[in-house]
């Protein structure tokens, strides 16, 4: 039997320890009896884990794919239908083409993809890139268009929208505020150090303020070291590839993020992909792997590195983190979790799915997050040992080539952490993260009891609604618009193409006063344009109600 060394040297100084934890203090799914947490900031108690609690995936109704299905293939006859006009003269084009000379060339914009924007995303086109004009908060404003031409162009009206209740912003903690008190000390650092730094961390843009951050983040997270980036996307894509290679083995969620994705496929090493949150398919590919190794060679792998997400953005799933820290180290593979959804959303003083879980968050290999979302700011995270962060200080493109961080945003992230961890002398960061909590339950168990199909962990403050017919999508948008409400809806290729969504991102700057105006419309729009799918109604014994009908991979 081929099995991974613990020890590899590819890409990267990831490593295992050889200490064996004592059986007293450790169990076998990976929860920790005599774990201690930091509560805002010091760790005076012990954190007992928390259930987990099913992630919600009703199956859809048989007549409602069979009508999604048909509602596509009407669209896309119709769409070859018009493309025959078009390419007849009868109706005009608007889309980029080739020019006559070139009709003899491979053609550029012909494939699957483009004919899907052409004939169906751009008839509902006006649902999205709406320019918003003021704070993205619990509110905002929203500057309103028209089309001309069927959404093939816009042009402003000079009206504003206002007051439109804002259901799609990641705002999770709501730091994305223009407070002036909250804000002092960002306006000091700006005076002190100015907007841009204009170099690379290995120049000339090394600041006391960013060692400053990156201190804090580690200190948050309860890890030897972190390391600050600029851009949340850049930070997988750049630092994947860092850490594996050719030789090296990557399994990969189906459901990970796109950043996860292109750095894995940067990487050069091989992928193979697991079904989502499920635990026998990742087993059995951890026992593949070691058993047969590498293709053709039967070498053993450099390297196995399992990639998930805390918070599965498009799901709004919690990773099973218990199960796969235990399959880590049964297997002797390497985990790297991204928490861009999960840090300061979830768990009990928001330091996200470890803390949630009540794991130790050193088991974890590579810890990545982002600081777009609960920090209301820009730019991401790596942490865990002092080895793997300062190895990517020096091969991580991302560390290497760009320009480190603006001050300013430096400034809003170590705001805002202080204040979750309460080192700023108050109580309101945890109140944040309760009153997330509470918003989060509160509307998801309003939007079951209504009848209609939500995705996704009843911790989870990212809601999938789901919608499914391609013509309901546009018409969901535009009616919740008109109720002075901001919502996202999302179809292929973001989803499959049968699972068209709206996904609400909720706040804990949201009122209950918003919430219950959102839930009214939804009521009514629900019934209006019948997308109450569910087959499950609440009961009044909570206890007894089960809020799934089946599982991904019985």
């Amino acid at each position: 039997m081929i099995r991974t060394d613990e020890h590899h040297s590819c890409n990267g100084t990831l490593s295992h320890s050889n200490q064996k934890q004592k059986q007293s203090n450790s169990l076998k799914n990976g929860y920790h009896r005599n774990e201690k947490v930091q509560k805002n900031g010091k760790g005076d108690r012990f954190h007992q884990p928390r259930v987990r609690g099913e992630d919600s995936f009703e199956q859809t109704p048989m007549y409602v794919a069979v009508l999604t299905y048909m509602g596509y293939g009407i669209v896309i006859l119709f769409g070859y239908f018009r493309d025959f006009l078009r390419a007849v003269g009868l109706e005009k084009c608007h889309q980029a083409r080739e020019r006559e000379e070139q009709k003899d060339f491979v053609p550029l914009y012909q494939d699957f993809e483009n004919f899907y924007k052409r004939n169906l995303y751009m008839r509902v086109r006006d649902n999205w890139n709406r320019p918003i004009c003021s704070l993205p908060g619990p509110v905002f404003d929203i500057m309103e268009r028209v089309s001309d031409d069927y959404n093939w162009t816009f042009r402003l009206t000079g009206r504003t929208i206002e007051n439109v209740i804002n259901m799609g912003s990641y705002n999770y903690l709501g730091f994305a505020e223009n407070n002036v008190d909250f804000l002092k000390t960002v306006a000091e650092e700006t005076r002190q150090y100015g907007v841009g730094v204009c170099s690379t961390r290995q120049e000339l843009g090394n600041l006391s303020i960013h060692a400053n951050l990156e201190q804090l983040v580690a200190e948050f997270l309860g890890v030897e070291s972190a390391m600050a980036f600029g851009m949340g996307f850049a930070t997988n894509s750049m630092n994947i590839p860092a850490l594996v290679g050719k030789g090296c083995l990557i399994l990969s969620d189906e459901l990970n993020h796109t950043s996860l994705i292109l750095g894995a496929r940067l990487s050069g090493a091989t992928i193979r992909v697991f079904k989502h949150n499920n635990m026998q398919s990742l087993e059995k590919m951890l026992k593949e792997a070691i058993c047969s190794g590498q293709p053709r060679t039967h070498r053993a792998w450099k390297k196995i590195l399992i990639m998930v997400e805390g918070i599965y953005s498009m799901e709004g799933s919690l990773v099973r983190l218990p199960e796969i820290l235990a399959l880590k180290k049964k297997y002797k593979a390497y985990l790297y979790l991204d928490e861009a959804h999960s840090i300061g959303a979830v768990g009990p003083t928001g330091r996200g799915v470890t803390e949630h879980f009540g794991v130790d968050p050193n088991e974890v290999d590579v810890l990545m997050g982002t600081f777009t979302k609960s920090f209301g700011a820009a730019g991401g995270y790596i942490a865990g040992k002092k080895e793997l962060v300062d190895y990517l200080r020096s091969h991580s493109h991302s560390a290497v080539y760009a320009t480190a961080m603006s001050p300013p945003v430096v400034e809003q992230i170590i705001r805002a952490i202080k204040c979750i961890m309460g080192v700023d002398g108050t109580t309101e960061g945890q109140r944040r993260v309760r009153q997330l909590a509470e918003n989060t339950r509160y509307l998801r168990s309003r939007l079951k009891e209504m009848g209609f199909i939500i995705y996704g962990n009843q911790d989870s403050p990212v809601v999938p609604l789901l919608l499914y017919l391609p013509g309901k999508v546009g018409a969901f948008s535009r009616a919740m618009l008109k109720r002075k409400i901001g919502v996202v809806v999302v179809g292929f290729p973001a989803t499959p193409i049968t699972e068209a969504r709206a996904r609400f991102c909720v706040s804990a700057a949201h009122t209950r006063e918003m919430l219950d105006k959102v839930l009214q419309s939804l009521d009514e729009l629900g019934d209006d344009i019948k997308v109450k799918f569910s087959r499950h109604r609440s009961s009044y014994r909570p206890e007894l109600y089960d809020e799934t009908d089946f599982e991904l991979d019985s």
